[in-house]
């Protein structure tokens, strides 16, 4: 998961969703946060950001949020880098030997991030990022997430189908002591975690090598249920 035309920059402030405004060279510029989260404990005013220039005149920014530096830890908080690692990942290896690994696909009423075919039997990957940290504890939810319940109990029913299921958490930052679920934000997405791994659903987590250039997949990390 590599960045071209990264440049540095100061965050400033966030109006909405989807934009961030950034002192970049000196200069105030507007930029696409590729995050719909909160991150509000990433995104503080002063904060050193780094930002991808585009190529493209025809955009109505010039620049995407990719990372961000909290205290001396970088964090990509790019949310569709996960997938992007993910799949590199998996074609490199990190869960053995797989055949016919394809993306997006449906199961009963979910779209799974990957399914492919392992030991013989057809399984299905389902991809979650990770940006919130606390002193080295990692959370997710960062905010509630109907969608991931979903997933989760679609994981559910396939692994009690008789399917390989996983879910697997991207942190998107290295050296962390572990990972839970953020049962205060959305105790419906622990529940689910929890019944998931109860009935089969093998749950992962790894940090990432993060520079203002790249986000690979490095190590396995505690997932405490």
């Amino acid at each position: 998961m590599r960045y071209e035309n990264m440049v540095p920059g100061i965050f400033r402030f966030r109006p909405n969703r989807f934009i961030a405004h950034v002192e970049i060279d000196g200069a105030e510029a507007v930029c696409h946060v590729k995050n719909t989260g909160r991150c509000r404990e990433l995104l503080t005013p002063g904060a050193l950001v780094w930002c991808q220039k585009s190529s493209n005149s025809n955009r109505k920014t010039q620049y995407d949020l990719i990372a961000v530096h909290k205290g001396e830890r970088l964090i990509n908080m790019d949310s569709q880098a996960p997938n992007i690692a993910a799949g590199e990942w998996l074609r490199s290896g990190g869960l053995g030997p797989i055949e016919d690994l394809k993306a997006e696909t449906v199961h009963g009423d979910s779209r799974f991030d990957f399914s492919f075919t392992k030991d013989g039997h057809r399984c299905f990957l389902e991809v979650k990022g990770v940006t919130l940290e606390d002193d080295g504890i990692c959370a997710f939810p960062d905010a509630p997430t109907e969608r991931g319940v979903k997933h989760l109990r679609g994981l559910t029913a396939a692994a009690r189908e008789g399917y390989g299921a996983y879910v697997l958490f991207v942190i998107q930052m290295s050296d962390v002591k572990y990972l839970h679920s953020n049962d205060t934000t959305d105790p419906a997405f622990g529940a689910a975690l929890r019944e998931a791994a109860a009935n089969g659903v093998t749950v992962l987590a790894m940090d990432c090598a993060v520079t203002e250039n790249e986000m690979i997949i490095r190590l396995p990390v505690m997932v405490k249920l």
